[in-house]
């Protein structure tokens, strides 16, 4: 569950130091950590009631539950503390979000599959 966990911090972190370096915001940690925190406490909300500690590495439901905690409760977390929200920067978050979150987690199952199964086996039907 650690692991996973700093998977998914990692993933929301890369998303805002990306974000702020693009609109040329100070990379400062307090710069960070404040465009980060909603997002992370939105993470953490998604993580608990997705109980994700049974099986962190699966899409779903922690995969899932992770993302949208993330990306939707963060972003209103967000709103809620006064920080900006536009349409666009709606849709970049849950993209990337998506992606990253989601995205390890299916690779992870997909190396967990060829492990298993060797390389082409059973891929295809």
């Amino acid at each position: 569950m650690a692991l996973s966990t700093a998977a998914d911090v990692c993933c929301v972190v890369a998303f805002v130091a990306i974000g702020r370096q693009a609109h040329r915001d100070a990379d400062t940690l307090a710069g960070i950590w404040q465009t980060a925190w909603p997002f992370l406490s939105g993470l953490a909300i998604g993580l608990v009631l997705a109980r994700a500690w049974r099986r962190p590495t699966s899409l779903r439901p922690a995969g899932v539950g992770a993302w949208l905690g993330a990306a939707g409760v963060g972003m209103v977390i967000r709103v809620l503390a006064g920080q900006g929200t536009a349409a666009a920067f709606i849709a970049v978050a849950f993209a990337f979000l998506a992606l990253f979150v989601l995205g390890w987690r299916a690779l992870t199952l997909l190396l967990s599959h060829f492990r298993h199964t060797g390389p082409l086996c059973g891929l295809w039907g």
